[in-house]
């Protein structure tokens, strides 16, 4: 069986679900899953709802209403009139989530974040896998929450790989053409998670690892893997192949086209990886196998961007050591916090950071109890894989004050104060 991951972009709306019948059927679509996000930047809405309901309850269903409207919009466009069966389908899923905001009285934020953003998923694949009915091609629709298990560490649930082989090769047997979601699973007590923001590959990469699949190919809406984000940098270059350990070592520093945790999995069972254009489907992007080399070898440019840079040093001038440093790391694990980079000195520490979980003023009371910290928030942090002279300055030439600057053999770190 083969994998393929379809991202919001490429079913942002009418046309683009229809350009997934077009890759089908140019790749063939036997024995293949199908693992789907939510359409365009339908989470982003979800998420809007989230906060209204925790902030402003009087907004939070005309929120929902906006989301339910504009995927009524594509299914008009899709058939070319009213079609009740699958709007009825759809309908129930929105009212749904309707439902448990009017019900529910929980103040956990991340708990009902899970429960309404999830909505994305199951509504897209529902009409994708309704289209691709009409359209002649029999599939399954899967719901991912029986098949993917995890604990019930919301907004970035931890994965039970045991039970998740287990369920997805029970739900899976016998079935030849399936759609299922990206980015959600489920709790042992059957509440809904998701896998963080962008999970979608991951979720593409369990299926394959629990399947034993020929391979995972996520069409995207760039060629392939660029050698840094073409919004961000001009000239990018295609890389034709990589390594699974520099894909890994590219998604651990950021790079946003394949998510950090998809690659462990499939490298476990040495499962390719191909990243292609669902716009050009028969150009070969880039493939991800086993020892291969960088091809071309380029510097590769990554920026992570809303960074917070903390330096600590202790109130008494003595050295920052291993209990100092101990304690430090405690705290931001209490909190919460990505370590994006650390450098550190006789008397500092200097770590850069994701505030994901708006934690950031109960992590600095904690530190300021007994370090003098200085706060440099909204920060930018460059990376450079394969870095050489002309990368080093263009970098240097392009960004605003640079406060860190780290080099190890092949990869040089800069934060900057845009």
């Amino acid at each position: 069986m083969k994998i393929f991951k379809f991202g919001g972009a490429s079913v942002k709306d009418a046309n683009g679900v229809k350009n997934i019948l077009n890759v089908l059927k140019h790749t063939g679509f036997d024995n293949t899953l199908i693992v789907v996000s939510a359409m365009g930047k339908t989470t982003n809405a979800l998420e809007r709802v989230v906060f209204s309901f925790f902030e402003n309850k009087a907004q939070f269903s005309a929120d929902l209403e906006l989301v339910r409207n504009q995927h009524h919009s594509i299914i008009k466009e899709l058939y070319d009139a009213e079609n009740k069966v699958i709007t009825d389908k759809v309908n129930a899923l929105f009212d749904g989530v309707l439902d448990f905001l009017k019900t529910t009285d929980s103040d956990d934020y991340s708990w009902v974040y899970d429960q309404v953003v999830s909505l994305g998923e199951l509504v897209s694949t529902t009409i994708i896998s309704d289209y691709m009915q009409s359209q002649d091609i029999d599939n399954t629709w899967l719901d991912a929450r029986k098949c993917i298990k995890t604990d019930a560490y919301y907004r970035d649930a931890n994965l039970y790989w045991t039970d998740t082989e287990a369920a997805i090769q029970k739900e899976v047997a016998g079935k030849r053409t399936l759609v299922s979601q990206g980015f959600i699973a489920s709790a042992p007590n059957g509440d809904t998670t998701t896998l963080g923001r962008e999970g979608s590959d991951y979720s593409a990469a369990i299926f394959a690892y629990a399947l034993g699949a020929d391979s995972v190919t996520i069409w995207k809406d760039v060629p392939g893997v660029l050698n840094g984000d073409p919004r961000k940098f001009d000239d990018t270059v295609l890389l034709y192949q990589i390594s699974y350990r520099e894909a890994i070592e590219l998604a651990f520093y950021g790079a946003s086209v394949i998510h950090p945790k998809t690659l462990q999995p499939l490298q476990r069972k040495e499962i390719p990886l191909y990243v292609k254009s669902f716009e050009n489907p028969e150009n070969p992007g880039t493939a991800v196998s086993k020892g291969k080399t960088l091809d071309p070898m380029v510097p590769c440019y990554i920026v992570k961007e809303n960074q917070t840079l903390l330096k600590l040093s202790s109130k008494d001038f003595s050295f920052i050591v291993e209990d100092n440093i101990s304690e430090i790391f405690a705290l931001l694990h209490q909190f919460k916090m990505r370590v994006e980079m650390i450098q550190s000195s006789a008397i500092s520490f200097s770590i850069c950071i994701f505030n994901k979980y708006s934690k950031l003023e109960h992590l600095l009371e904690a530190l300021n109890s007994k370090f003098k910290v200085e706060v440099n928030d909204g920060v930018s942090l460059y990376t450079i894989r394969h870095f050489d002279k002309p990368a080093i300055n263009f970098i240097k030439n392009a960004v605003g004050e640079i406060l860190v600057e780290q080099r190890t053999t092949n990869t040089a770190q800069f934060v900057v104060r845009d």
